[in-house]
């Protein structure tokens, strides 16, 4: 009884193992890979991982992941010759490249080459014979550069040597490695777009390939640091003559801007004092664009909406879009616990609330009622509190002790704009409500703020308070509250309501769209913080919608969405792409990130 059953227990464990170990050697590939070549962009440019099955002479045979390649022909002659090229040419953006090939048998004779080849090259012969072929051959230790005729280059190679071959795409040369030793300059002029090749003769001939799968025996990463050198003492030596004054007094502007766009309010006055600059935008605005910032980045969105409408009456009326942008930010806000909305019915009165002078209230009030015109626009009632209905505020206002909520289907049908018949969902959608509040403290806005504002030790409280419940309990959606969901609930099939309305006044817009079903989508998981689209929670994504808001309401003083030092460091970065596309090769170690920090 045991035999069988053991055996298919065995049998599954190697498998599982065998899988757990590719994707370990898979991983370490990328992360070498990305090391090596930090330039390179994969999706336009792959790098070589592997020979190509479909790019090589039939005496060629592939084995161990593409990786080893053995000679299956007869041997007789050079006619019987055969050659492979990995799967893809070596990328320009990689500056500097390097592979390396073992030996793992020389076979009868030896007659193994080692190179680079064009697309299109003869395959039924060994690199170096043909026009655009180039190889280091073992037998001999010639050299072939697209001849028949070999010129004599390094020592012989055979049986457990390692042979690497690095291509300088910054100087078009080539030179060969044997056993973590250079042998020096090979070629030079190569063209460009050539494929790591090697070609084997005789029977017997076995090598294995190293693309980046293992450390390499040859430390090509200080010959790559010598290169970053050269380069970078290039730029820095790059003559400006008469021009230093001006060109400085330019960069001073452009700091002083960004600094100015950022809401940088104590920074850019001291900037501009010190350079003896003034600053284009009134002390007052920048502190109103820093209030709203810090909302935003907190997570606190309906406060943010509120605040931006009472500071600029006209911006988001004039920009609907940008208003559904900040709606969805709010509704995903809501299912993290974060936005004023929920937080309020989740037993959390934050103290945040009066900070600042045109917060919103959390529920009805005399005091606190929208323009019929801002109703419209957002697709909510006027009645409503930050575009969500009051009329069950009060109705378990202090529910937020964490329990299972029951949700019916149609509720989720009702926010996708479909009936979901996800597996896992029955009549009675389950939903665990497991998230607290994870509010964002200052110094976590990835360089928006400085918390020069004089609110901000409110905010901090807040954060600090969010935090503090944060790591005493589980994280549940909407806080925790029975009341606080159904506000969202009502929240979202507002938020479709504005979607059809926008659709029908402006047409399709595939953004919006795309941007409302991936925040409904959080919907469909008991632990969406964990769940395929749990990224849209992640505090990070705030960041995004902050810039697209703040740059919006420097367009209404005529100010620059954009700050010159980001266009100007979105230039260097296209430059640099620009060069890579087009073959210059010391695009690799131009990087600006290398000079900005």
């Amino acid at each position: 009884m045991s035999g069988p059953s053991s055996g298919c227990g065995f049998l599954m464990s190697v498998v599982v193992h065998g899988d757990s170990a590719l994707n370990e050697q898979e991983k370490e590939l990328n992360q070498r890979l990305r090391r090596l070549y930090p330039a390179v962009n994969e999706q336009e440019t792959p790098l070589p991982r592997s020979w190509s099955p479909k790019d090589k002479f039939s005496y060629i045979g592939l084995s161990q992941n593409n990786l080893r390649v053995h000679y299956k022909g007869h041997g007789k002659t050079p006619k019987d010759a055969a050659s492979v090229r990995a799967t893809h040419p070596i990328p320009a953006a990689c500056g500097v490249y390097y592979f390396e090939v073992k030996i793992i048998s020389k076979g009868r004779d030896g007659y193994m080459g080692i190179g680079l080849s064009a697309q299109g090259v003869n395959m039924n012969r060994l690199p170096g014979w043909d026009k655009h072929s180039y190889g280091y051959h073992g037998d001999d230790g010639h050299s072939f550069c697209s001849s028949g005729t070999g010129q004599p280059y390094g020592p012989t190679f055979t049986t457990g040597d390692v042979i690497g071959c690095c291509v300088n795409l910054i100087n078009n040369t080539c030179f060969y490695t044997k056993n973590g030793h250079s042998l020096g300059i090979a070629f030079t002029d190569l063209p460009p777009n050539l494929y790591p090749t090697v070609g084997l003769q005789t029977p017997g001939e076995v090598v294995d390939a190293n693309f980046g799968q293992h450390p390499f025996v040859f430390d090509i990463e200080d010959y790559m640091r010598e290169w970053r050198t050269k380069i970078q003492a290039q730029i820095e030596q790059f003559p400006i003559g008469e021009r230093e004054g001006e060109w400085q007094a330019m960069i001073q502007k452009m700091v002083a801007s960004y600094l100015v766009h950022h809401s940088y309010c104590a920074t850019a006055e001291a900037f501009a004092k010190s350079t003896d600059q003034a600053v284009h935008e009134e002390l007052a605005s920048i502190k109103n664009r820093q209030k709203i910032q810090k909302l935003v980045l907190s997570g606190r969105m309906g406060e943010a909406i509120e605040t931006t409408q009472q500071l600029y009456p006209n911006l988001l009326e004039r920009n609907p879009d940008l208003l559904f942008m900040l709606k969805v930010r709010q509704f995903i806000e809501m299912v993290n616990g974060t936005d004023s909305e929920v937080r309020c019915l989740g037993g959390r009165s934050p103290k945040s609330q009066d900070s600042y002078p045109g917060s919103p209230r959390l529920f009805n009030s005399p005091t606190h009622k929208p323009t019929s015109s801002q109703a419209y626009l957002s697709g909510f009632d006027s009645n409503c509190c930050n575009g969500v209905s009051s009329s069950k505020a009060h109705s378990s206002a202090h529910g937020h002790k964490p329990c299972p909520v029951s949700m019916p289907s149609g509720e989720l049908g009702v926010l996708n704009g479909s009936r979901t018949q996800q597996a896992g969902l029955s009549n009675d959608v389950e939903m665990e409500v497991d998230h607290i509040s994870n509010g964002v403290s200052e110094s976590s806005s990835n360089g928006f703020l400085n918390g020069s504002s004089t609110h901000g030790a409110d905010l901090e409280d807040c954060d600090a308070e969010m935090e503090v419940e944060s790591a005493q309990s589980k994280r549940q959606l909407c806080g925790g509250s029975q009341a606080a969901i159904e506000r969202m609930i009502h929240f979202g099939r507002e938020l479709q309501s504005m979607s059809e309305h926008l659709r029908r006044e402006r047409g399709k817009n595939s953004t919006n769209k795309k941007m409302l079903k991936d925040a409904f989508s959080l919907l469909a998981y008991s632990d969406p913080w964990n769940s395929p689209v749990g990224y849209q929670l992640d505090s990070i994504q705030r960041e995004p919608v902050c810039s697209t808001l703040n740059s919006a309401i420097l367009e209404t003083h005529n100010l620059p969405k954009q700050p010159p030092l980001a266009q100007a460091v979105g230039q260097a970065a296209q430059c640099l792409a620009l060069m890579a596309r087009t073959g210059i090769g010391s695009c690799a170690f131009a990087s600006v990130d290398d000079y900005l920090h």
